[in-house]
């Protein structure tokens, strides 16, 4: 057993790694909560517990299979991000291998990852489809809930559905996430980020995201006028337009570094040109045009310091849907500079010497998204050949 202490209840929980499973007697989705990847982070764990607790003393009636897991048990005992490395940076199939191979003398953070690994292996195999992977976070900066995924069709067809602002791109970013190894894996997975760490609001946000996915994902039977109100609840807990947004800047912070966000910004915040934001080594970081920020690091541990993010009109959306559904990006090898990196078809290799007039917009649009290779090169990788489509076909939102 494991404690989880929460500022914002100034209570403690006493909790396991699956914090709670609930099996109905008919056939359903398997629906997992993953919470607490971040250890400073409980507003999760804490929601969690109080949905299910609350589903058991109604008896209600599930469909298919539920189920909350903690995350990084070990962090969340310290109430601390991470001990030695951070647990949601680390599930690259590289890392992810190495691990399952070694098995021993792993540090704090890989022993979560491999019992984690373990137990996903296990629902994997044991689990009816359609499979739902639903990562729950907090931000330390004050934010207006949100959600964020990987940017394949099939988590956007499933994401819109929240009345919530979406944010793509964050893989292209942030290598290692869990999220990022599941959907590669072709299943619907999203991040809900639900407010500031210590809040009570973060909690409460938490408590009605999970019963509208419940809801959505028909795990539980609620009427049409119970999810309209349960979406209007949702709505509501944020002041931020629901729309589509893209990231397209991180700063980085150099292993070392002293990094200091300056006090007062917060999610989604526009802010003008020649803006201070932040002192990194006591250099003044100010912003070189109008920027939108988001996720600005208001905590010791992280290597992220801020993103800029810019809304996506509505007909690059469609536009990206019908490209990606016509297979355009398949003439994107026709170019010279440009050749596949994978035998599946899902990643290319592009020369930036030779092609240089197709930017990483061209790329976003046709789902794919960048990393660098070397200093030549970049690897571009779809979602869109893994997507299990198939696998829910048949449910209500799709």
């Amino acid at each position: 057993m494991s404690k989880v202490y929460s500022t914002a209840l100034d209570e403690t929980l006493e909790i396991e790694r699956i914090i709670d499973h609930l099996k109905g007697d008919k056939n359903g989705p398997t629906v997992v909560f993953f919470a607490g990847i971040h250890g400073n982070e409980p507003a999760g764990i804490f929601a969690l517990k109080h949905v299910m607790r609350e589903l058991k003393l109604q008896q209600t009636s599930i469909l298919g299979e539920v189920y909350a897991i903690a995350g990084n048990l070990r962090a969340l005992e310290k109430n601390v991000r991470y001990l030695d490395k951070d647990l949601n940076r680390i599930w690259s199939p590289k890392k992810v291998d190495y691990i399952q191979q070694k098995k021993k003398d792993l540090i704090d953070d890989e022993n979560e990852l491999f019992e984690l690994h373990e137990l996903l292996n296990e629902i994997l195999r044991n689990s009816a489809s359609p499979l739902y992977f639903i990562d729950l976070h907090t931000t330390s900066s004050a934010t207006s809930p949100f959600v964020v995924l990987n940017d394949s069709l099939l988590n956007r067809k499933f994401a819109s559905n929240y009345p919530l602002p979406i944010v793509l791109g964050i893989e292209e970013y942030l290598e290692g996430a869990l999220l990022s190894f599941i959907n590669e894996l072709g299943y619907v997975s999203l991040g809900y980020e639900s407010g500031q760490h210590d809040e009570i609001s973060a909690i409460k946000n938490c408590i009605d995201f999970i019963h509208f996915t419940l809801g959505l994902t028909e795990s539980v039977g609620l009427s049409k006028n119970e999810m309209t109100i349960l979406k209007n609840t949702v709505l509501k807990s944020g002041k931020v337009s629901n729309k589509f947004y893209e990231i397209y800047y991180q700063y980085d912070i150099k292993k070392g570094n002293d990094f200091k966000m300056l006090p007062g910004f917060v999610n989604f915040q526009k802010i003008p040109k020649g803006k201070d934001v932040a002192l990194d080594n006591n250099c003044i970081l100010k912003t070189k045009g109008n920027r939108q920020i988001f996720m600005p690091l208001y905590q010791n541990q992280g290597s992220e310091g801020f993103y800029y993010i810019r809304s996506i009109p509505t007909i690059l959306l469609w536009a990206s849907k019908g490209l990606r559904k016509l297979k355009a990006d398949h003439l994107l090898v026709k170019f010279p500079g440009i050749k596949w990196e994978s035998l599946k078809k899902d990643a290319m290799l592009v020369d930036q010497r030779v092609a240089r007039f197709l930017a990483k917009s061209i790329f976003h649009l046709l789902g794919y998204r960048a990393r660098q290779f070397d200093k030549t090169h970049l690897v571009v990788k779809s979602r869109e050949i893994a997507s299990k489509n198939e696998e829910y076909l048949n449910t209500g939102w799709f």
